[in-house]
């Protein structure tokens, strides 16, 4: 028999696997559109997540791992090789994987990128560590990329890290599917109602759908109201469920008389939520909404006043414009955290209806099947901070449960709190926001050197957009000067309470710039302390009584070749 004739060959033996665990295990993700026509979905593995990431994911609890995992250099003492798995409708759809380090001097430019282009087929693929051309300038792992040919494509993919000899990994554990219709699931659900509070705007609202009368729901948060980790973000995330489920179980199963408004950006506070709720909720006076959630319960850490921004916005949004129900919801972090605590006397104080998504699943993350346990924290969780789309779906059938409570109950007289003491502070209800666009003739400004518009900004995806808005694209932004002193902003203002909204970057081109009032410097605005390109709003000075100020921006000594942008301020008269 000649060697064209011969059957088969025999296949060489597999590669013996090294030991190794999970960053992403079956995780859903999606190409976000980008300019050029290309999709990518970004995952970010600074700040702890990749070590949060072995935990959630991996099972992995030693700290000796854990601890290598935040420094490249770790990293690649730890890590010999990684596998990679994505499986997509259509196995031909071309993926290329990148895991970015961060540089020391660049952080986003200097750092060593592990690229590795792999079919979408479900099959995984391994790239040796080894071979790499790394960068002397690594600092910390930075980001995992899928970078696609054309976005909204949808896929799920697998990350696993093998590790070198001397380490040994943890069981990766087998899971089985949620189910949803269990009593158990539903058990879990009805335990996130912390409150039905007063149930009379609600009532009406409902009354109002039933009756094919125009009905708005709204939702304004953090990330997680902008739907990160649900995929697709604009229809698998809790705040879109919450609405379909509106629409089917209080209205008249169709969305053509109730009215979506989903508006969420990643990474900030209330204290930035009271400065944009008249123009990302309220569309400048076009919109009247008869419910609003507010979900800022993972966000706040970083509030300055410690609750009364988000007091203060609870007020601002109930006694605003169409008088809406207030729901207040609490979503959780993957450590079982969130500021119920610190947030929660708002609504008690109130009589609000508050659902707490760590009320609901919790205790059930470290019970056995037999004890009640309906869904891991891998399954609910994202990644540290955001939920999956079975979490979205928790969150979403928390408020649903409280809606349908609401609606079984007699219906109670209207509460005011009006004159009802605030429980933390109410000083910002009427803050409102100044911008570029809304300056208007009550505000005196000369801006100086400050007189461009910066484009690269903060992008989020509203209501059911898949495209990202820019966020604050009204802006005032000064670009290095090299050779000659530097104007600065000047803004004229009577007022008793002053916020500065101004630009965070990682980029090494953007400088710190000082704040005076009346001659004396008040602060110094550092954009690298959050590290990414983000919205920032701080308090540059508060009092009793309203009177005129003159407020100065100008660039810090040694910053003028350097960029920064002011976003806008918050006024209060």
């Amino acid at each position: 028999m000649s060697i064209d004739q011969r059957g088969p060959v025999a296949p060489k033996d597999p590669t013996v696997k090294r030991p190794g665990f999970y960053i992403m295990r079956g995780k859903n993700i999606s190409a976000a559109p980008r300019e050029d026509g290309t999709g990518v979905c970004f995952i970010y593995e600074d700040n702890g997540r990749l070590e949060s990431s072995a935990r959630l994911v991996g099972n992995v609890e030693e700290e000796r791992i854990l601890q290598l995992m935040g420094t490249v250099q770790g990293l690649r003492s730890l890590v010999h090789s990684i596998g990679v798995s994505v499986k997509a409708k259509d196995s031909r759809e071309p993926v290329r994987f990148a895991f970015q380090m961060y540089g020391k001097s660049d952080p986003y430019v200097s750092g060593t990128t592990l690229v590795m282009d792999v079919p979408s087929d479900g099959m995984e693929y391994v790239y040796e560590l080894d071979g790499a051309d790394w960068s002397e300038d690594d600092n910390v792992p930075g980001q995992i990329r899928f970078e696609f040919a054309r976005s909204g494509i949808f896929a799920e993919v697998s990350v696993i890290l093998y590790l070198r000899d001397g380490f040994e990994a943890p069981l990766q554990p087998e899971e089985n599917p949620v189910d949803f219709s269990s009593e158990n699931y539903q058990r879990m659900i009805e335990k996130s109602l912390i409150q039905a509070g007063n149930n009379a705007r609600l009532k009406r609202a409902i009354k109002k759908a039933r009756n094919g009368e125009d009905v708005t729901m709204a939702f304004i948060g953090g990330s997680i109201t902008q739907g990160a980790g649900a995929v697709p973000i604009n229809t698998a995330c809790y705040a879109y469920l919450t609405f379909e489920g509106f629409c089917r179980q209080m209205g008249r199963g169709t969305d053509e008389n109730i009215h979506y408004v989903k508006a969420g950006v990643g990474g900030t506070p209330s204290e930035l939520g009271m400065l944009r709720y008249e123009r990302d909720v309220l569309s400048d006076g076009e919109i009247v909404p008869d419910i609003v959630v507010i979900e800022f319960a993972v966000n706040d850490e970083g509030d300055e006043t410690k609750g009364e921004c988000y007091d203060s916005l609870v007020r601002k949004v109930y006694n605003g414009p169409g008088a809406p129900a207030v729901i207040l919801l609490f979503a959780v972090f993957a450590d079982d955290w969130n500021l119920e605590e610190r947030l929660g006397i708002v609504g008690q104080t109130y009589h609000l209806p508050m659902v707490s998504t760590r009320q609901s699943v919790v205790e059930q993350f470290y019970q056995t099947k037999e004890q009640g346990n309906v869904i891991s924290k891998n399954q609910f969780f994202y990644d540290l901070f955001h939920p999956a789309n079975a979490g979205h779906r928790i969150m979403a059938d928390g408020i649903l449960y409280m809606l349908s409570c609401a609606d079984a109950a007699g219906e109670d007289e209207e509460y005011s709190i009006s004159d009802v003491k605030p429980p933390i502070g109410g000083d910002f209800e009427q803050v409102y926001l100044v911008d570029r666009k809304s300056a208007g003739n009550d505000l005196a400004i000369c801006p100086g050197d400050f007189t461009d518009i910066d484009t690269d900004i903060q992008y989020v995806e509203r209501n059911l957009d898949l495209k990202g808005s820019p966020e604050f694209g009204e802006n005032w932004m000064y670009r290095g000067t090299a050779g000659r002193e530097a104007k600065s902003f000047q803004l004229d203002v009577t007022c008793r309470a002053l916020l500065v909204i101004f630009k965070d970057s990682a980029s090494v081109q953007v400088g710190e710039a000082e704040v005076y009032v009346d001659g004396v410097q008040r602060l110094t605005l550092n954009p690298h302390e959050v590290g990414w390109t983000h919205c920032n709003p701080v308090i540059v000075f508060r009092g009793e009584v309203s009177g005129p100020h003159h407020v100065e921006v100008k660039m810090k000594e040694g910053s003028e070749d350097r960029d920064f942008t002011i976003l806008g301020f918050g006024i209060v008269k």
